[in-house]
């Protein structure tokens, strides 16, 4: 079987990476379309992944489908996978007289909340597109929308666990100056500026929400912290972690901004609590922290209920609440996320996404898709 997988960077998308490294494993001939400027190419190169340079811009659309083109002709696919809408849109207006069967694996609902990007993605779609949910949200708003179930699957990105590595506790309260007793609500995430256009007035992770619920919850409890690691996920977003700070400072003093770093999966260690207040989301990071059997909040929105259930696995709150947030932090501090939910928590995570197993279901999509075409 040969793949061509389409991936517009190559700095981030490492779960696209993890899922061929695995393809390759399974005895796929795995190819991939994508800028070559990025840290993880030699990635791509070690692990057998064969690197097709192709730049994915919108305002050069035909220039990115006359490349794309070049490349399926070179490469003969048996099946093309797309892992994004910018090359989901390219793909389908370059090879709308190719009849090779072509999917995409939906990786976060964003596109599928504004009504004019869902429906050109259904739209541009031919008989040989198909769709690869990677959370249960993403399959009920397709078929919502009027996407067959024959031509709709799902399969989650896996993570890849290392049951072996031993982690270092301490770290952050070292770095930070707090003490055991003080009380530490973390979230690691990317800070991404407001998209105007698509309505969006706060940051689509719910920093500003975190903001606003640790200022209420250590007015009650003054040995509670926030810590927010992730800076900015573009270099036009440095602007707006410096408002994000700013808008800190005004607040309160219990926040911590770390930026980004290297070793987070060190630093969840020390959290008492992990915190999701996405406005928009897939699985996210949520399954680190319920990995670690740490309480997790989580706002209900895209795939986090897939894995924070709430009262289950964690807690659950309305997104855009910070009061709502507020009150499940409480809840976290008075012990009412218990060790057997944060156990569940892990088991699930355990049974659902390990790299290994969401890669062989995906080959079995593959499989099934070749077979109906």
């Amino acid at each position: 079987m040969i793949v061509l997988q389409l991936v517009k960077t190559s700095i981030g998308g490492n779960w696209a990476l993890r899922q061929m490294i695995e393809l390759v494993k399974l005895g796929v001939e795995v190819h991939v379309a994508l800028p070559t400027d990025g840290p993880l190419i030699n990635q791509y190169v070690e692990n057998g992944i064969r690197v097709h340079e192709l730049n994915y811009s919108l305002k050069n659309i035909f220039r990115s489908a006359k490349g794309l083109r070049r490349i399926v002709h070179e490469v003969s696919p048996d099946i093309i996978h797309s892992n994004f809408v910018i090359t989901t849109i390219i793909m389908r207006l370059a090879l709308r007289d190719k009849k090779i069967p072509r999917v995409f694996q939906v990786p976060g609902p964003l596109h599928l909340e504004n009504w004019f990007f869902r429906n050109l993605d259904i739209m541009l779609a031919q008989k040989c597109d198909y769709w690869i949910g990677s959370c249960q949200w993403t399959n009920r708003r397709y078929i919502q929308s009027g996407v067959s179930e024959k031509r709709l699957f799902h399969s989650n990105f896996g993570i890849d666990i290392d049951f072996n590595r031993q982690y270092q506790k301490g770290l952050l309260r070292q770095e930070l100056g707090l003490h055991k007793t003080d009380f530490i609500f973390g979230l690691v995430a990317y800070m991404y500026a407001p998209k105007y256009f698509l309505g969006q007035r706060r940051g689509i992770k719910g920093h500003e929400d975190f903001i606003d619920a640790i200022t209420i919850v250590s007015q009650k409890y003054p040995n509670v912290y926030g810590v927010c690691i992730g800076g900015p996920a573009t270099p036009s977003a440095k602007k707006y972690e410096s408002k994000i700070i700013k808008y800190s400072n005004s607040k309160t003093n219990h926040m911590f901004f770390l930026g980004t770093r290297t070793n987070p999966l060190d630093l969840y260690q020390d959290f008492d609590c992990a915190v999701y207040p996405s406005h928009s989301e897939n699985l996210g990071s949520a399954c680190d922290a319920l990995l670690f059997k740490i309480p997790t909040i989580a706002t209900s929105v895209g795939g986090l209920p897939d894995l924070v259930i709430n009262k289950e696995t964690g807690l659950l709150v309305p997104s855009k609440n910070p009061i709502a947030l507020a009150l499940a932090m409480e809840q976290v501090i008075n012990g009412e996320v218990t060790d057997e939910m944060c156990a569940a928590g892990r088991n699930l995570v355990i049974s659902t996404l390990q790299n290994k197993d969401t890669t062989r279901n995906l080959f079995n999509i593959y499989k099934t898709i070749i077979e109906i075409n």
